[in-house]
């Protein structure tokens, strides 16, 4: 990174933690949500041999890399790919790609029978996922749980030879209806100073913090954008699942949900408008229709997502996921003024660099 900036790229050892070597890295960008990996992109600039033989430790799906701002652990992931280059002028450059912590169970698949216990609460089920896959040899990245309970229970399994990732078994359990949220948050130990990966489990949603961050235009809010998609969205929901035929003569088919309806929008002058999802895995139709039921609540009518770009400052903590936000506007769509609270479910932050500013998106839902 260029030296005006306020953040620290730390590289790591995936496995052990260990601390490899602290690098220059420009033209970063990373971003982080709810239920999904986030990303970053970056570039290590490497004028001598010294810097060169300091980036050759850097190895592809073995080692991690922390942003630390202020002390504080602002992303930390994994890094998947990179991409030595020359340029015309013989500058050479090492990009490189990383995904969240998260990212590692999209690369590990359930190779054995996983039949866990009946009628467990679905908070348990999903950290015995994430403790399964780093009960193998080389497979503990150092992600650790806590105790949250949900008081829902499920009864789930997974067969070996289905080749199931666990990232989908832990998304198909979280998105059945009245299901959860996770992520995998990271931070220094207040006492000790040791850089923990926490998986963060939040039922029915993740929340943090007890009062409101407070963003105002005119203000702490750039610019801010209010999409609404109604192509994403419906009034109608249908889960598919795997086929039951065990006719062989037959044709072959899947199960099916009950079709989810969501009445009240249609009664109230909504068009008919189908979706639908396909869970090749699933073989009970209570669990479809659980699934239909959760697609529709979460996708009825028209999808919105909002959008604010702020300026970073010491006011805004690094731990923003799942944070209440109260926005304040003041403009031509709003004369009287928006006043409004939400929650933050996405974050993307642009470090600066050549004179632009540290900014942030950030992305909410009504809280």
């Amino acid at each position: 990174m260029s030296l005006e900036t306020p953040y620290r790229a730390i590289f790591c050892d995936l496995v052990t933690d260990q601390t490899i070597d602290i690098l220059p890295l420009r033209d970063v960008q990373f971003d982080d949500y709810i239920g999904k990996a986030g990303s970053l992109s970056g570039t290590v600039p490497i004028p001598d041999q010294a810097i060169a033989a300091r980036a050759r430790k850097v190895e592809e799906g073995r080692t991690a890399i922390y942003l630390e701002r202020g002390g504080d652990l602002w992303w930390g992931g994994i890094i998947w790919t990179s991409t030595l280059q020359s340029s015309a002028r013989g500058v050479l450059t090492l990009g490189i790609q990383a995904a969240t912590f998260d990212s590692y169970a999209a690369r590990r698949r359930i190779r054995k029978d996983i039949t866990l216990p009946s009628e467990s609460d679905q908070l348990a089920l999903a950290r015995i996922l994430w403790q399964e896959l780093q009960k193998e040899p080389g497979g503990n990245i150092k992600v650790t749980y806590g105790q949250e309970v949900s008081e829902v229970t499920r009864e789930v399994s997974w067969r070996n030879g289905d080749e199931t990732l666990y990232s989908e078994a832990l998304e198909q359990l979280a998105a059945l209806e009245n299901g959860f949220e996770h992520q995998i948050m990271v931070y220094r130990d207040p006492v000790t100073g040791e850089r923990i990966r926490r998986l963060r489990l939040g039922f029915p949603k993740i929340r943090t913090g007890a009062t409101d961050l407070v963003f105002d235009r005119p203000g702490t809010i750039l610019s801010y954008s209010f999409p609404r998609d109604a192509t994403r969205g419906g009034t109608t929901a249908v889960a598919r699942g795997a086929s039951v035929n065990t006719n062989a003569a037959a044709e072959s088919r899947p199960l099916y949900s009950t079709e989810a309806v969501a009445q009240d929008l249609i009664d109230g002058g909504w068009p008919r408008i189908d979706l639908s999802s396909d869970h090749n895995e699933i073989t009970s139709k209570g669990t479809l229709n659980s699934l239909a039921a959760a697609n529709l609540a979460q996708t009825r009518g028209a999808v919105v997502i909002p959008a604010i770009s702020i300026r970073l400052g010491g006011v805004v903590p690094p731990a923003l996921l799942g944070r209440s936000a109260r926005i304040r506007i003041t403009d031509e769509w709003h004369p009287q003024g928006l006043d409004a609270r939400y929650r933050i479910i996405g974050v993307k932050v642009s470090p600066p660099e050549r004179g632009r500013p540290d900014t942030a998106e950030l992305y909410l839902e009504e809280a």
